[in-house]
């Protein structure tokens, strides 16, 4: 009996092997050993798209730049999405949140002065960032005197320190 052995190619995103009879698919990581014709590039959980860990039982480069990735996407979709409910309770309002009542202002209403006039509760609970901590919310900013800050204090969870996240490109 014959074995065909096809090279394999990975579909990245979805972590999903599939045999590639003699032409190259866009889209898809061919395995780093085509010329030869074994190789299985990932197996069970990392060719699930789970987290690979390498002998020294560290995450790979390629995992961490991918988590790295992930989080800024999320960032950047939790600021985007918070800053469209801040624009629509200053525009119901005439102000925006003072940093006392902070971003908890579009989830109870604020009982402290100013009080909005037209409150709406606009999240049912405030997202947390990829580490787990609140985002941080300044009125006025001291990044941006003129209206306010909003930006995730990072990994070290620490505010004002250099991996701040601001949620921008």
């Amino acid at each position: 009996m014959t074995v065909t052995r096809w090279p394999l190619a990975i579909i990245e995103d979805q972590g999903s092997v599939v045999a590639v009879p003699g032409r190259k698919i866009p889209g898809l990581i061919e395995d780093e050993n085509k010329d030869k014709t074994a190789g299985l590039h990932a197996i069970g959980n990392h060719a699930r798209g789970e987290h690979h860990r390498d002998h020294s039982g560290s995450r790979d480069f390629k995992t961490r730049e991918h988590d790295w990735h992930r989080q800024r996407m999320r960032v950047q979709a939790d600021v985007q999405a918070i800053k469209t409910q801040l624009q629509l309770y200053e525009s119901m309002n005439g102000f925006f949140p003072t940093t006392e009542q902070g971003l908890q202002a579009l989830v109870t209403q604020p009982q402290n002065d100013p009080r909005p006039t037209r409150w709406y509760q606009l999240f049912k609970e405030m997202p947390k960032d990829p580490w787990g901590s609140d985002y941080i919310y300044r009125d006025p900013g001291l990044k941006n005197p003129g209206s306010y800050d909003l930006y995730s204090a990072g990994p070290d969870r620490q505010a004002d320190t250099s991996d701040d996240d601001w949620g921008q490109n």
